[in-house]
C-alpha cells in the first residue's frame, strides 16, 4: 500500500515535471521559429527599387532602369549639358521604352529611345548600344532651343512621336531622378536592394565609369584608382572586397555627388555594398534608408567618391 502511494506521489511528480518541460520547448521553437522567420524576411525581402526625392515627393524605379537612368544622366554630364537636358531624355526614355533597352518596338523601332534605323539614328548595333543612343538623342536635342521649351515639346521635337502629348507625363520623375544622377541634389538616391550572390570587382565599375563619363575621364575632370579599401573607407560592411575603387573629381562637388549617385544606381549590376562621399554613405546592408539623405559616415577618403564592392 505504501509502495502504491509512492508510485502515485512519483507519477503525480513526473507530471508536474513534464508540463512545464513541454512548454519550454513549445516555447522554445515558437521563439526560433520566430526569430528564422524575422531574419529571412529582413535578408531576402527587399523591394528591389531605387528612390530618389525632390520636389516634395519621391519616386521608384527598378534596379534596371535606375541604371538606365544612370546612363543617360552621365552622358548629359559628360557633355557637359544641364540637368534639363538629362531630366528630357529621362522623360523621353520613360516613355518610349520604359528605361529598358528593348529589341523590339514599333516598326524598326529599338533601344533606350526606341530610335530607328531607316530614320537615320544608326544602324541596328548602333542603337542598342546604350551610351551611342544617348549621345544621338542629346545630339538632337542640342539643335533645339531646349531650355525655353516644355520637357514635353522638346521631347517631341526630337522623337517626332504619334502621341505628341505623351512625354509630359513623365516629367515628374525625370526631373527627380536627373536632379540626382547629375549631383544637384546631394545624397539622394538610396537603392532598397538584397546582398549581392557573389564577389565583385571593383574593376567593373570602373571601366563603366570610363565607358559613361569618357570625356571628363580623358580631361582629368574625373580620375579614379584602385586603393587598399582600409586606407580610403574605415567604416567598411562585414564582407566588403579589401580593395576599393576611389574617384576623384577634383573639387566640384556637383560632379562628385553626381558619380556617387551614378556608382549607387550600378549597385544591383556591379555587386556595390557601399558608395561614400563627403562624410556621408550609402549602405547596401541598410534596411531603414530614406531617400534624399545618407547616414554619416566617420574617417576615410572624404574629399573622394570611395566604391566598395562584395568581397571573396
Amino acid at each position: 500500500m505504501a509502495r502504491s502511494r509512492r508510485s502515485r506521489s512519483g507519477r503525480s511528480r513526473m507530471r508536474h515535471l513534464t508540463v512545464p518541460l513541454v512548454m519550454l520547448l513549445v516555447l522554445g521553437f515558437v521563439v526560433a521559429g520566430t526569430f528564422f522567420a524575422l531574419t529571412r524576411f529582413a535578408s531576402v525581402q527587399r523591394s528591389g527599387q531605387c528612390t530618389a526625392a525632390g520636389l516634395g515627393t519621391t519616386h521608384e524605379y527598378t534596379t534596371e532602369r535606375t541604371a538606365n537612368a544612370a546612363l543617360i544622366s552621365a552622358v548629359a554630364v559628360d557633355r557637359g549639358l544641364p540637368p534639363r537636358a538629362a531630366s528630357i531624355a529621362l522623360a523621353t526614355a520613360y516613355q518610349e521604352s520604359k528605361l529598358q533597352n528593348i529589341e523590339h518596338g514599333d516598326r524598326d523601332s529599338q533601344g533606350l529611345f526606341q530610335q530607328r534605323p531607316s530614320q537615320g539614328w544608326g544602324d541596328q548595333a548602333q542603337i542598342m548600344d546604350p551610351v551611342h543612343a544617348t549621345n544621338a538623342f542629346y545630339d538632337s536635342l542640342v539643335k533645339l532651343d531646349y531650355a525655353t521649351m516644355s520637357v514635353n515639346d522638346a521631347a517631341q521635337k526630337v522623337q517626332r512621336s504619334g502621341y505628341p502629348e505623351a512625354y509630359g507625363d513623365h516629367e515628374t520623375e525625370g526631373r527627380i531622378f536627373a536632379s540626382a544622377l547629375t549631383g544637384q541634389s546631394g545624397a539622394n538616391l538610396v537603392c532598397d536592394i538584397a546582398a549581392p550572390d557573389s564577389a565583385a570587382s571593383p574593376q567593373s565599375v570602373q571601366d563603366a565609369l570610363k565607358e559613361q563619363f569618357p570625356r571628363r575621364t580623358k580631361a582629368g575632370t574625373i580620375s579614379s584608382s584602385l586603393a587598399s579599401a582600409s586606407s580610403v573607407a574605415k567604416d567598411r560592411p562585414d564582407g566588403s572586397s579589401a580593395t576599393a575603387l576611389a574617384i576623384d573629381t577634383h573639387g566640384d562637388t556637383a560632379l562628385g555627388w553626381a558619380v556617387a549617385n551614378w556608382a549607387v544606381a550600378r549597385a544591383a549590376d556591379d555587386g556595390v555594398v557601399q558608395v561614400s562621399y563627403q562624410g556621408r554613405a550609402w549602405q547596401r546592408e541598410s534596411h531603414d534608408q530614406e531617400s534624399g539623405t545618407w547616414p554619416s559616415v566617420d574617417g576615410g577618403a572624404a574629399d573622394r567618391v570611395v566604391v566598395l564592392v562584395a568581397g571573396g
